[in-house]
């Protein structure tokens, strides 16, 4: 175990000297090295006790486990002086986390127990059914919260906005089991048409928001044809291929689409043709006027927070519909067993078709509310580590899980934020969150999915 313990944290230092131990910092005069090797003492120091006391926690050795866990702590929480602040909490982190992995059978036995009793399943039946109603009535009055500032509003609008990419992504992956590498394209193609059409030909956000999500789900028709054949590794290289096709010709037909230059002045949204600005563009009223209140810049970003909110809730709701037609349940068939799909009479051409399909039209609308939010667009908004942030928000949440998509956008968008104060380590602890959801989590954070349909129980004398 101390030799295990050793090799971590060997391979900690070697990753970390690069990360951690110095930076380069512009004095003036040049470049000079700015060396963090404390820091980079302690994190090795501590990865090294952490890692010995994973080791006695897996080998039964519990007591012992939870001892360095709970001295870990007092020595983050001690006055001791560290040259950073945020080596107290990473010390401390440590040992909870070691105290929690020492704790962790006998709670998930408790747990567990508690869950299969008569009084846990009707608990937890009815915390299924009210989580998701309380984090709508969460999300419907956060605007009038007193913390929803204008950074707070944006970074929601941002959150619901990957909410709705990662339900649109999960029709594909987690519903019909097809790994899409290249969703981002759909997201570029709602974009684009939707700044082309009202930038050149004076369309609204209205009138061009069902046309560009109809465009994204003939693209995803076409992504369709050639991968009907393919599963697996293949069909992920292929639709890798696809994202990168749709961003190299944006780059590069400049007739179009003004190549790397992007498209700007974007028209935004209206309220019934009302324009929220401080003065009105000819011909147009502002929504200011309409209403009879005094401007306020706010009042846009909380209007793009309710459309993209209602956006994303039409998109749960489709979803959840869907799965209880035939089509969604041939979408599960082909995700278990594509032979036996085909067996049972169910033609995987158009159902692979048809969820390619649907997931792109929400991609669709999504880039096409994105256009219109930043009013300005570039193919450097839609490229492959897009597309990877949305399938890491559906694999972390838990495939084929609604909530689990929401808690995973909340965690993989405003994690980054929440821990931008912490300057160099903030993707370190973005890393470690996702390392640590993969470990305790392994199949996501809500692992469990409602069935798509319940058999119920003869009553007795009935029919059936």
């Amino acid at each position: 175990m101390l030799k295990d313990a050793g090799l971590t944290a060997f391979v900690a230092a070697a990753l970390g000297i690069f990360i951690v131990g110095f930076r380069t910092v512009d004095v003036g005069r040049g470049l000079t090295f700015d060396y963090h090797l404390v820091d980079l003492a302690v994190a090795v120091v501590t990865i090294f006790f952490g890692r010995l006391g994973l080791s006695l926690a897996a080998n039964g050795l519990r007591w012992p486990a939870m001892a360095l866990g709970a001295a870990m702590i007092a020595a983050g929480v001690s006055p001791l002086q560290l040259p950073s602040g945020f080596l107290h909490w990473f010390v401390a982190l440590g040992g909870v986390l070691l105290v929690i992995r020492g704790a962790w059978p006998w709670a998930n036995d408790a747990m567990a127990a508690a869950a299969k009793s008569p009084s846990g399943v009707v608990l937890g039946q009815a915390g299924a059914k009210w989580s998701g109603w309380l984090l709508l009535a969460a999300a419907v009055a956060m605007p009038f919260t007193p913390f929803a500032d204008q950074k707070t509003m944006d970074l929601g609008v941002l959150i619901l906005t990957y909410v709705m990419l990662g339900w649109g992504l999960n029709i594909v992956v987690g519903l019909a089991g097809l790994l899409d590498l290249g969703y981002v394209a759909f997201y570029a193609v709602g974009a684009y048409s939707y700044a082309l059409l009202s930038t050149q030909h004076g369309l609204g956000f209205w009138t061009v928001l069902p046309l560009a999500g109809m465009m994204a789900a003939l693209f995803g028709v076409v992504l369709g044809f050639p991968v009907l054949r393919l599963r697996g590794d293949y069909l992920a290289i292929v639709t890798l291929g696809f994202g990168e096709i749709i961003r190299l010709v944006i780059l590069n037909w400049f007739d179009l689409t003004n190549g790397p230059a992007g498209i700007g002045s974007i028209p935004g949204p209206t309220l019934f043709g009302a324009v929220f600005a401080e003065t009105p563009p000819a011909g147009k009223q502002t929504v200011s006027d309409m209403l009879g209140i005094p401007f306020d810049g706010n009042h846009r970003l909380i209007f793009l927070y309710y459309i993209i909110l209602v956006l994303a809730l039409i998109t749960n709701l489709f979803t959840q519909r869907m799965r209880r037609l035939p089509v969604g349940r041939a979408w599960e068939a082909l995700r278990e067993d594509e032979t036996a799909c085909r067996a049972l009479g169910i033609n995987p051409t158009n159902t692979k078709l048809t969820a390619f399909a649907v997931g792109a039209m929400f991609a669709g609308f999504a880039g096409s509310f994105f256009a219109a939010k930043q009013r300005f667009i570039s193919p450097e908004s839609f490229v492959f580590i897009e597309s990877a942030i949305i399938l890491a928000i559906v694999v972390l949440g838990g495939m084929g899980s609604q909530i689990g998509v929401v808690l995973a956008a909340v965690l993989l968008i405003g994690l980054p934020e929440w821990f931008r104060d912490l300057g160099s380590y903030r993707m370190l602890a973005f890393g470690l969150a996702m390392v640590l959801i993969m470990v305790f989590r392994p199949r996501g954070l809500v692992a469990h999915r409602e069935p798509s349909l319940r058999l119920h129980p003869v009553k007795p004398g009935g029919s059936g």
